[in-house]
């Protein structure tokens, strides 16, 4: 689909806040609200908004730790490793990469207990990985609401 730079005004007011309403998004553009209505269907069916979301401080719900976990995959042994990952409550987003680790986690737990009770009793306890390496993240400076637009 391509887009067209009022598309994109669309997308950026709504990246930064899924809730404006259409109205505001309208008057902001200088567009009709039916119209951006339409753009916005129109980008939803071509999979470019791909859904809305509420951003969830992992803190204020109980998970004070998160931490990055690398994993080296055992050849042929991807698809089912995979697969158990998604099933782990902790585990946040899952990347495949290149580089040192074929896999790389972000998860989140209560401590650093439950972080240590998450590697060692859920992810090495998993046949298809030779390997691990878990880098706990101190802080975030920055976390963007998605691509640029």
């Amino acid at each position: 689909m391509e887009l067209d730079e009022t598309d994109r005004s669309i997308l950026r007011i709504l990246q930064e806040d899924a809730r404006t309403p259409f109205s505001e998004v309208a008057r902001r553009i200088d567009m009709s609200s039916a119209t951006v209505h339409d753009r916005v269907n129109r980008m939803e069916e071509a999979g470019v908004i791909e859904g809305y979301h509420a951003a969830i401080d992992p803190k204020a719900i109980g998970y004070g730790v998160s931490a990055f976990v690398g994993l080296r995959v055992e050849q042929g042994r991807e698809e089912d490793a995979l697969e158990r990952l998604r099933e782990i409550d902790g585990v946040r987003e899952i990347h495949l990469t290149t580089g040192e680790w074929d896999v790389m986690l972000k998860v989140v737990a209560a401590d650093t207990d439950s972080l240590r009770e998450l590697m060692f009793d859920r992810v090495a306890e998993m046949e298809g990985f030779s390997r691990s390496q878990t880098m706990i993240i101190l802080g975030t400076d920055y976390e963007g609401a998605g691509p640029p637009v």
